[in-house]
């Protein structure tokens, strides 16, 4: 049976606006509900800021509705002007296009597009945008919206005053688009909800207006909170910057290591806002992790499953295994070859063609974690140097054969976070 979602959404903490919410939560109980929420493919790959209306779009199906992530194929060629102080560059249709199907790979690790009545589907509003009369449009869309209201949008408004900002007529146009597509998913494909971030509650009003005047319809909006971190930052950002679903954008590993280093002040919101675990389970994770918060286990766990869903249990199995090599939690001489090709990939690692044995302080400024011997015999009498693990005691070792992990690498550490491997060509 389809459930509450606004109800089950509101206590999670994802719901910052519902156009009516009692209305809608009654409707939920006893009928599927479409809805849906916009991707804009300017990009060819979703980040981590943008999986609160993926979240969204996966709790609706999983509570018994139908999800509709609409590509902006035709909105996309123009690009929204929310909170944008100038226009963005505009993509070719071939680009569009490319970025869109990229976009729904990444979907389908959250929604099932395959399993009956709450199926998720996919349009795309270029096949509808690109058929539409300019006249047509201005008589039966435009007369809708009056210019004075669309000034009086913020983000309009403020780049109306200034003039080094401005805002064009291309731009203007896509509040209008962005209606015309909840109009033409209400009447097509019975989509009565739209939803997004809490900046694109003027066009979600923008819809429901159009489809009211139009047609009579009730249609509905939603809007979820801005993720905010403990330190008043959006979340999604590291320090490489956006944290992106592609692994060839942002390695799996660096994925995992986004969600282990979560602030402790943020780790229950992500888990109530990422992870499908029920209130209480979350409830019973969070007393476990106060009890002993050095082990970040909360952290660990979403890390998991945000990593599995996005890149799958075997990679997830590898970046986690690897990230507990590397700091400690599993000694490095257990590793295999491949978990040691996959840390090669994440930390600074040298090739040496020396014969062996090789004095270690010349694989210590080899490696780059010493500029010079003397750093290095200063690094060992401080008790900072670690072969594979294991502290350095005597400035005159060497590295044998015997010291070889698998795939002829050892590890070396300076300190306690520089990581390093040599990989010896034999």
């Amino acid at each position: 049976m389809p459930q509450n979602f606004y109800e089950i959404m509101s206590r999670r903490g994802f719901v910052e606006w519902c156009s009516h919410p009692e209305e809608l939560g009654r409707k939920m109980e006893q009928e599927i509900v479409a809805g849906y929420v916009g991707f804009d493919p300017s990009a060819d790959s979703l980040h981590v800021g943008n999986m609160i209306p993926i979240m969204g779009l996966a709790w609706l199906q999983k509570l018994g509705h139908r999800p509709i992530a609409l590509a902006g194929g035709g909105t996309g060629l123009i690009g929204d002007p929310s909170g944008k102080t100038k226009e963005r560059a505009l993509l070719s249709v071939d680009k569009v296009a490319y970025n869109a199907e990229c976009i729904k790979k990444q979907l389908a690790k959250f929604l099932d597009f395959d399993c009956g009545p709450t199926s998720a589907t996919m349009p795309n509003n270029h096949d509808w945008l690109s058929k539409i009369g300019f006249i047509e449009f201005l008589r039966d869309t435009g007369k809708y919206f009056p210019v004075n209201v669309l000034i009086n949008r913020e983000y309009v408004r403020s780049r109306v005053e200034d003039p080094e900002k401005s805002i064009t007529y291309t731009e203007m146009s896509y509040i209008l688009l962005q209606a015309y597509d909840f109009d033409h998913m209400f009447n097509t494909m019975g989509c009565a909800m739209q939803m997004g971030g809490n900046d694109q509650q003027g066009n979600i009003i923008g819809g429901i207006d159009l489809i009211r005047k139009r047609s009579g319809g009730q249609a509905y909006g939603l809007t979820f909170q801005l993720l905010l971190t403990a330190a008043g930052t959006k979340f999604g950002k590291s320090e490489d910057g956006a944290v992106y679903l592609d692994p060839q954008k942002t390695s799996p590993y660096k994925f995992y290591q986004f969600w282990v280093n979560t602030d402790d002040r943020d780790i229950e919101m992500l888990h109530r806002m990422y992870s499908f675990e029920s209130l209480e389970t979350i409830a019973d994770i969070m007393r476990r992790h106060s009890a002993r918060p050095e082990r970040r286990e909360a952290q660990k766990l979403i890390a998991w499953e945000m990593t599995a869903r996005v890149h799958g249990d075997d990679v997830a199995r590898r970046v986690r295994d690897a990230s507990s090599v590397l700091f400690g939690e599993t000694g490095v001489k257990s590793a295999d070859a491949e978990l040691l090709d996959t840390l090669a990939s994440e930390i600074p690692v040298g090739d040496i063609a020396s014969p062996m044995p090789i004095p270690l302080l010349d694989a210590l400024v080899a490696s780059g974690g010493v500029s010079s011997k003397g750093e290095g015999r200063r690094k060992i009498r401080e008790g900072g140097v670690y072969l594979n693990g294991d502290r350095v005691t005597g400035e005159a070792m060497t590295i044998t054969s015997g010291d070889l992990l698998p795939g002829g690498y050892v590890q070396l550490r300076v300190g306690k976070k520089d990581f390093r491997l040599l990989r010896f060509n034999r």
